[in-house]
């Protein structure tokens, strides 16, 4: 949520990234509470350092350490990867999320756009903007608690939302797990597990469908991550 710019802290001599809200968007209260959520929770989690949060001319902004690097979404044009390397970035998302689901934050919009791989292949989940906080996440001077969707909204990316999210029922860590499955999957095979032709379509499958992307693409890897019964 935002608008990224590459910047330059003077002060410290080094390359950041300035997320801004748009003017455009100011009056909306609902959205500026969400640029305050996302800050508020990367912080919290330490996923990607932030440096600052404030306001110039009341125009909020984030100031971040630039990552360097491609979304999964844009190294997935390349084909599905090897089996190795999915199951080492896949862990690391998992161990990502697992903190952020530690500090009772649900990210819910897990997809290859919203995991950056860095240098060294290490992947960084980004953009925190729809995340469900259900836990109090404490700051220096005042307890933030951040519940921002009413039940029977459908917030996430159709094709790596879980039955929950379609549904518009309340979501928890599980909603991620089964968003981190569908990447694993696209990841060994190439393909994403739902996507028809119309949203509508996209989201009958999910309900109705099994979602085993590595079984039913042949992929060859172990029974456990095919999802094979053992």
């Amino acid at each position: 949520m935002g608008e990224v710019y590459r910047a330059r802290d003077l002060t410290l001599s080094r390359d950041v990234a300035l997320k801004v809200l748009p003017e455009s968007l100011f009056p909306d209260i609902a959205r500026l509470k969400r640029f305050q959520q996302e800050a508020l929770a990367v912080s919290a989690l330490n996923i990607v350092s932030v440096f600052d949060f404030a306001e110039n001319d009341g125009s909020p902004y984030v100031i971040h350490e630039l990552l360097s690097g491609d979304t999964l979404r844009t190294v997935l044009k390349g084909g599905p990867l090897p089996l190795k390397r999915c199951l080492d970035l896949a862990g690391q998302i998992a161990a990502g999320l697992a903190a952020a689901h530690a500090a009772g934050i649900t990210h819910r919009v897990i997809k290859p756009e919203n995991l950056m791989i860095t240098p060294g292949d290490r992947i960084k989940i980004i953009d925190f903007g729809l995340a469900r906080v259900t836990a109090v996440v404490a700051g220096d001077e005042a307890t933030h608690s951040m519940e921002m969707t009413a039940p029977g909204i459908v917030v996430g990316t159709v094709s790596y939302m879980s039955l929950e999210q379609v549904r518009g029922a309340p979501v928890d860590f599980r909603s991620d797990q089964f968003s981190l499955g569908l990447v694993l999957g696209e990841m060994l095979s190439g393909k994403k597990t739902f996507h028809c032709v119309t949203t509508a379509d996209t989201l009958a499958a999910i309900l109705t469908e099994t979602a085993n992307p590595a079984a039913a693409s042949g992929v060859a890897a172990p029974a456990p991550v095919r999802g094979d019964s053992v």
